[in-house]
């Protein structure tokens, strides 16, 4: 008989995800049991206090935690050994919960919509109805999505720290389900947005199918789920190989799927487009941090040992993303859709950070780890993506919101300041030196480099040429192009579209022309931990 020896709760390092959780769990409460008129303040006060506080936490834990190898790691397993609580994972929960904020903010936007807010007054209702009619006409509107984005984002902390497969599936639904719910909740255009739910419920479904077996056909070559183990049993080669590349791909599947890589970036447009442009902006930028985290931690930590049989498989994926993204983003002629596959090509760059793994003996004196590089990438890319979905909510018509890129026509003209904003941050995107883009590429060009993969940094430089076609010509649109009709409209926003908009602009040029303090902060996270 062996004695059942309880887990150990680590409950000041795990303070920031339980911190989060238990705003999600209050927020239930709230609207349970509070009037309606009051759940507006109530929820986003709420929101916004839970999430400072777990950044907070962030940075009390990170000055805390311990240190490994003169500081080349720090961090400590928690909950027996289920969450890794280390550098990386730390960078990327402070990161999260910043993008998080941005997102309230959004979500808390009334002033371009009458009054209301961009989620539907009754989602229960059929579009078309009379029911929705009335809530329409009454100015209602969903409160619940800040306790499902305050789910979303403990499923975000939760996937990247994960220490085993088990932990990592749950992260993995936790973030997902919210976001299902979440895209069906536009108040324009509810039919498209019903749709877009509906596939990426689906399409996710069927990815977390994978994910599982995957996960079921490793345990079956290591024995267990936990990844120091599978790490062991890949170095002694334990087991049977062909279950080892099998479970490895089905893993793949389950998380190239979150980042959106070709060929599983299907949902991406469509989701995109159809869900309220808040919720595309906080789940184009949350997401794909989060993901990566977990990617970098199952392929850096578990298979790390076995990484000649994996890396040939995301070379091919990250080529094919950057240039399918690209080469499709050129053809849209929706504004969304084409940001959403720009996203497609920024997984593709930063996958080609990822397939710099070297070992840590085996980088020269002052060069960055494929770590740090995506790291600084993942920064780049989730203020830039939140600033401009930001931007894209502000430009109307008389329908609306528009995101239909000749209706943008003029823009330049109507509202300079609008443009130029929106441009720098297309510029950003694009690589155009003294960006945040810029230095982001150049970094996980370089590690990649450095590692050997020197044909995907070459398909990269390429891509990137590509892809500056496309930020190119929406720029040219909007200064050089003649309005149609009426031309655009800028609706002028609240504070806090506005504080949005100006946080995220700031970032992208800071980061662009002083790069250091956050390359610093990734080099000084250091590696995994296992």
């Amino acid at each position: 008989m062996t004695e059942f020896v309880k887990p150990s709760v680590e409950y000041f390092e795990l303070w920031p995800l339980l911190v989060v959780f238990g705003v999600a769990c209050l927020g239930v409460v709230v609207e349970a049991f509070a009037p309606r008129g009051a759940r507006y303040v109530a929820q986003v006060v709420l929101s916004l206090g839970g999430l400072v506080a777990a950044l907070v936490g962030v940075v009390l834990v990170a000055r805390d935690v311990q240190t490994y190898d003169d500081g080349a790691a720090r961090g400590v397993l928690a909950i027996g050994g289920t969450i890794a609580i280390d550098g990386p994972s730390l960078f990327i929960w402070g990161l999260v919960l910043a993008l998080a904020i941005g997102g309230v903010l959004l979500f808390a936007e009334r002033h371009l919509d009458g009054g209301v807010s961009a989620f539907a007054g009754q989602a229960s209702a059929v579009p078309g109805t009379d029911a929705e009619t009335a809530a329409i006409a009454a100015n209602r509107e969903h409160t619940e999505v800040y306790p499902l984005m305050m789910f979303a984002v403990f499923g975000m902390m939760l996937f990247p720290a994960a220490n085993d497969l088990l932990t990592m599936f749950v992260g993995l639904e936790v973030l997902s389900l919210p976001l299902y719910l979440l895209s069906g909740l536009a108040r324009r255009r509810r039919l498209l947005s019903q749709e877009a739910a509906l596939k990426y419920f689906l399409l996710g479904a069927f990815s977390s199918g994978f994910f599982l077996y995957g996960a079921a056909l490793i345990y079956g070559y290591a024995g267990s789920m936990d990844f120091a183990a599978i790490n062991e049993a890949v170095r002694n080669d334990v087991g049977s190989s062909s279950l080892l590349l099998i479970g490895t791909g089905l893993l793949s599947v389950g998380l190239l799927f979150k980042v959106g890589a070709v060929p599983f970036q299907a949902w991406t447009p469509d989701v995109y487009q159809g869900a309220p442009t808040p919720v595309t902006a906080f789940m184009a930028a949350g997401t794909k941090v989060a993901a990566f985290g977990a990617i970098m931690r199952l392929f850096y930590v578990a298979l790390g040992a076995d990484r000649w049989s994996w890396q040939p498989m995301l070379w091919i994926i990250a080529v094919l993303s950057m240039f399918v993204g690209a080469a499709l983003a050129i053809t849209q002629s929706d504004i969304k859709r084409l940001l959403a596959y720009s996203s497609v090509a920024h997984t593709g760059f930063i996958l080609t950070g990822v397939l710099g793994l070297q070992a840590t003996d085996q980088l020269a004196l002052g060069e960055i780890s494929s770590v740090q590089a995506v790291l600084f990438y993942l920064t780049t890319y989730g203020f830039a993506t939140i600033g401009a979905f930001a931007v894209v909510s502000l430009v109307r018509d008389s329908g609306g919101e528009t995101t239909a890129i000749d209706r943008w026509a003029g823009l330049g003209k109507e509202s300079p300041v609008v443009a130029a904003v929106f441009a720098f941050f297309l510029l950003a995107m694009a690589g155009i030196p003294l960006t945040s883009g810029f230095v982001g590429k150049l970094a996980v060009f370089s590690v990649a480099l450095a590692a050997g993969a020197w044909p995907v940094v070459v398909a990269a430089v390429i891509a990137s040429i590509v892809a500056a076609f496309l930020y190119i010509r929406v720029i040219k649109v909007m200064y050089f192009d003649e309005p149609v009709g009426d031309g655009p409209r800028v609706a002028y926003p609240s504070v806090l579209t506005a504080t949005t908009i100006a946080v995220g602009a700031a970032v992208t040029l800071a980061l662009g022309v002083l790069p250091g303090p956050v390359l610093d902060l990734a080099a000084v996270a250091g590696e995994f931990i296992r």
